[in-house]
C-alpha cells in the first residue's frame, strides 16, 4: 500500500499538470467553432465554385468549336459563292459571245 506522503506526492504532481493546463476561455471557444463552421461552409462553396467554374470550362470549350466550324464553314461557303459567281460570268460571257455569233448570222 502507498504511504499517505505517495500519495500526498502524487496529488500535487497532478495538480501541477492541472494548473499547467490552460482552460480556454468559453467565448474562444465559441469563436473557434464559429470559425470552424465558417471554414466548412468555405469548403462547401468553393467546392461549388469549382464545379460552375469546370462547367462554363467545357462550355467555353464547345462554344470554341462550333466558332471554328462556323468559321470554316463560312469560308467553305465564299470560296463556293466565289466560284458560283466566277460560273455565272463564264455563262453570260459565252452568252454574250453566242448572241454576237446570232447576229452575225441574221445580219
Amino acid at each position: 500500500m502507498k504511504t499517505i506522503d505517495e500519495k500526498e506526492k502524487k496529488f500535487e504532481e497532478v495538480l501541477k499538470e492541472l494548473k499547467n493546463l490552460e482552460i480556454g476561455n468559453p467565448n474562444q471557444l465559441e469563436e473557434l467553432e464559429i470559425l470552424k463552421n465558417q471554414k466548412n461552409q468555405l469548403e462547401i462553396e468553393k467546392v461549388e465554385l469549382q464545379k460552375k467554374y469546370n462547367s462554363l470550362e467545357e462550355i467555353n470549350e464547345n462554344l470554341k468549336k462550333k466558332l471554328l466550324d462556323l468559321e470554316e464553314r463560312e469560308t467553305k461557303d465564299k470560296i463556293r459563292e466565289e466560284q458560283f459567281s466566277e460560273k455565272i460570268d463564264e455563262l453570260n460571257q459565252e452568252t454574250d459571245n453566242l448572241m454576237s455569233e446570232i447576229e452575225k448570222w441574221q445580219m
